[in-house]
């Protein structure tokens, strides 16, 4: 071969090779933008499970289907719930528990019998898409889980790609409390304390297996700080105002595109502008407690069916910052969960009942007309309520339950139940409910400033109605 020919030859191969993996490249971003589309165009539901009221998980699923959710979050790896999954077209994602992330973080093996226990036995037949470790772990006191979740991260995809799965993406869903400073967007930053030790490894860990930065979104909470200087219209992605960043000239029309290019600009200032988000809760409550102001059937349905439409919209809207950024969003949540702990709207995020009748009409394609839903009845609660309110039993409350309210109420401080006392003017009449009707007011009165709430494990709630009579008078809070 000539020295001519040689070189014609090497142009041509290597200028081949050259073209193949551009090929290849563009062949793979465009499977990932198909992936990304497909994941973000099917709205999910997260189905918790902390109730004592709360329906099987095959008739929990059923209902899924119903409303015709595209993906479920389980906050476990439940195998009944994984095997009635197989064969469905709902895509599915699973959660490593808090305290299980130490063990995964130090030791491959585990993690190879974490994903052989909870994900081998179902996939490919139930179509999981997403693994998340932990949930909200900066509430969580032992500090060893922060330090370890990014290594337990690492074995999981590991172990993944040991079985040859690679359409299963890691992540770890986080509150927007991660951030320091939320407004205006772009003045946005993780908090120090995070920031390094959290924060860094994360966005690396993300951008290396491009996966999703998962964030719990309430815009709720943040509108409810502020009611009177926030427009609820606003947060529930109505009316005309719109915000303007003064240092981007980005022009914001939600609270939630606020706050998702909060966390997009907090992770560019640590050097990662392209890691894709998703939001892994985000709801509006149906009801709560008397001070927690715009928790209503109303605000969340028009929060969720207006969510849907944007999340759903072909082609994707995305965010001021992002446009046309499509995002994989979970709302928040399939049934109210009695047994949560907390306010009143911790219990009140459902969109079913558990028979599964909707608590408000709702359609997760998005393709159902706005003013097409049957009409709501109108808020009482959108304005702060000003005035005095009591803690007391709810109707038929069982009696050795409220017994032991009573003597929990009562064993805090001397001066809880001081009113109780033989001869004293609130003694008489002396049964198990008038003293405990008392006592849990009372002990509610004195101690809500240090996070007791009005619940005592459902025997209590809030009222506005005086339970007191002329000669005993009952603690109050006054809002």
């Amino acid at each position: 071969m000539s020295i001519v020919a040689f070189f014609l030859f090497t142009l041509i191969y290597f200028s081949n090779s050259c073209c193949s993996a551009a090929r290849f490249q563009h062949g793979n971003r465009y499977m990932e933008r198909k992936l990304m589309i497909a994941l973000a165009s099917k709205i999910g539901i997260n189905y918790g499970r902390q109730g004592n009221d709360l329906p099987s998980p095959y008739q929990s699923i059923n209902f899924i289907k119903t409303i015709k959710a595209g993906h479920v979050k389980l906050y476990d790896a439940d195998p009944e719930t994984l095997t009635l999954l197989s064969h469905t077209n709902l895509y599915v994602s699973i959660t490593v528990h808090n305290h299980q992330i130490t063990s995964l973080s130090t030791n491959q093996t585990k993690a190879e019998d974490w994903v052989k226990t909870n994900i081998l036995p179902y996939y490919p037949q139930t179509q999981i898409r997403f693994v998340l470790v932990g949930n909200e772990i900066l509430s969580v006191q032992d500090r060893n889980i922060t330090a370890n979740l990014v290594p337990a991260m690492r074995k999981i995809v590991n172990a993944l790609r040991a079985h040859g799965i690679h359409n299963i993406k890691v992540g770890t869903p986080l509150p927007t409390d991660s951030l320091r400073s939320t407004f205006p967007p772009s003045n946005s930053t993780f908090r120090e304390d995070i920031a390094g030790p959290l924060m860094l490894p994360l966005l690396k860990f993300l951008n290396g297996t491009n996966s999703y930065f998962f964030i719990n979104l309430q815009p709720y909470y943040r509108w409810s700080r502020n009611p009177l200087n926030t427009s609820l219209d606003f947060a529930l992605f109505q009316g005309n105002l719109t915000y303007t960043d003064p240092h981007t000239g980005l022009v914001y029309h939600n609270l939630v595109d606020q706050m998702l290019d909060s966390v997009i600009f907090a992770m560019t200032k640590l050097g990662y502008p392209h890691i894709r988000i998703a939001i892994s809760e985000t709801g509006w409550p149906n009801s709560g407690d008397i001070d927690e102001t715009g928790a209503n059937i109303l605000n969340a349905a028009t929060y969720n069916r207006n969510l849907i439409k944007k999340m759903t919209a072909i082609p994707p809207i995305g965010t001021p910052a992002r446009p046309g950024l499509p995002i994989p969003t979970f709302v928040f949540s399939l049934f109210n969960e009695n047994q949560k702990s907390g306010s009143g709207t911790q219990r009140h995020w459902g969109i079913l009942n558990p028979d599964g009748t909707p608590i408000y009409d709702i359609d997760f394609t998005g393709q159902k007309p706005l003013t097409s839903f049957n009409p709501l009845p109108k808020p009482t609660n959108n304005v702060p309520y000003k005035g005095q309110v009591w803690c007391v039993p709810v109707e038929g409350a069982n009696e050795a339950e409220l017994e032991e309210a009573l003597r929990m109420a009562c064993g805090r401080s001397n001066t809880t139940c001081a009113a109780l006392a033989p001869g004293k003017e609130c003694y008489d009449p002396v049964s198990v409910y008038w003293h405990a009707r008392y006592a849990v007011s009372s002990y509610w009165a004195q101690f809500r400033t240090q996070n007791e709430g009005c619940y005592f494990n459902g025997l209590a709630h809030e009222t506005t109605t005086n339970p007191g009579n002329d000669r005993c008078k009952f603690p109050s809070v006054t809002l």
